[in-house]
């Protein structure tokens, strides 16, 4: 289907239509090639320069560009994977239109983003660009972001970045990181009539835990960031014991910690081992280890930077409130700071909607946020 130029609705809605899951997060999913050529074609179609570069197997970045001029330069990024569709009280890939509402899984986290900043670019094109515009439709964020690691180490390049991730229409120059740590601990197995032989390596967890508990309230809590309140922690998983009347030699312990801008994830790493080490002082029947299994940095953008001042102009002039709010949700924005290039978000869509039983975006935000792209492309790439 031909999709007329600058139709967000109708672009959003090819885009859901397609059945973009991550397949390393869903076993036989297809992936995102399809999606790519069907936004590859439309761009083309649009007048944009269009390169697919694969980066896994059946899995490519999107990279489309327009302009050219000695003014500033835009990147507009996106990612083509959702997530899987268990337990969706609507069919996921249908992309109905149901009221003023786009459904379909993807449709938020974020299809309609990209439909969004895509006719926004082809709009400021038509009036006239000073400066340059790239479209990045990239793969895989919702597990290792390899498209847009693979896009930076690239060399692609932009003065700025905006990622049309679900914000509700806010700014977002911020957002948190995240760590994944494993803690083992290691018991000594006996019957379980024996406490004179056994060592319970899930008590030593549970200590532990709470140890870290009480860390979160009295340390994590005081961390704070003026938009992303403060840093956190949890129990992902516990795993161990074999049987009831079996002392369990090994427990394993999975936590997330919520990271906050300037913390490491090397210091991240070495305070959860001092807590946990804390809880048990001189015990010497304990003996655990933790391992860093992954981490993604924390993301943060002044909010005086022209970036987000001048989206807040633009947004102003338009009518509309300005809302500067930090993002719950990691994202790519991260990878692109780290690499020296300032990226915040803006996009329609609630992010509380995403990887949910029902996912639809408004078609109000996304008409809004393609008038507000708009906008802010020209004023930030300037006149011919």
């Amino acid at each position: 289907m031909r999709v007329q130029r600058g139709d967000v609705v109708t672009l959003t809605r090819e885009l859901v239509r397609v059945d973009s899951r991550n397949p390393d997060l869903v076993v036989g999913a297809p992936g995102e090639r399809e999606c790519a050529r069907v936004l590859a074609d439309v761009l083309r179609d649009w007048g944009f320069a269009v390169e697919v570069r694969d980066i896994a197997d059946g899995r490519p970045n999107v990279i489309a560009r327009a302009g050219g001029g000695p003014g500033r330069s835009i990147m507009l990024n996106g990612h083509l994977d959702v997530v899987g569709v268990e337990g969706m009280v609507h069919a996921p890939f249908d992309a109905e239109l149901r009221g003023e509402r786009v459904y379909g899984r993807g449709s938020a986290d974020m299809k309609g983003g990209i439909a969004a900043m895509c006719c926004a670019a082809a709009r400021a094109l038509d009036a006239g660009l000073g400066g340059s515009v790239v479209i990045a439709g990239v793969v895989d964020e919702e597990m290792a972001s390899i498209g847009t690691s693979a896009l930076i180490a690239s060399g692609v390049r932009a003065d700025a970045v905006i990622i049309t991730e679900p914000t509700r229409l806010a700014i977002a120059p911020a957002h948190r990181g995240f760590v994944w740590i494993e803690i083992a601990f290691r018991g000594r197995a006996a019957h379980g009539s024996r406490y004179d032989l056994g060592v319970d390596a899930i008590r030593h967890a549970a200590r532990a835990l709470v140890a870290l508990d009480g860390h979160e309230r009295d340390v994590l809590s005081a961390r704070t960031h003026p938009l992303l309140g403060h840093a956190s922690l949890h129990a992902s998983t516990v795993e161990g014991g074999v049987g009831w009347s079996t002392y369990p030699e090994r427990c394993v312990l999975r936590i997330e910690r919520r990271t906050m801008p300037g913390e490491t994830t090397a210091a991240v790493a070495s305070e959860i081992h001092d807590v946990c080490a804390g809880a048990f002082g001189a015990d010497e029947a304990v003996s655990f280890e933790t391992a860093v299994i992954t981490a993604q940095g924390p993301s943060d953008v002044p909010v005086t930077a022209p970036l987000v001042r001048e989206l807040g102009d633009v947004i102003r002039a338009g009518g509309e409130r300005v809302r500067v709010e930090g993002l719950s949700a990691w994202t790519d924005a991260a990878l692109f700071n780290d690499a020296g290039i300032p990226a915040i978000c803006y996009g329609p869509g609630d992010i509380a909607l995403a990887h949910a039983a029902e996912e639809y975006v408004p078609v109000s935000e996304l008409e809004r946020a393609t008038d507000v792209l708009t906008r802010f492309i020209s004023r930030w790439c300037g006149a011919p």
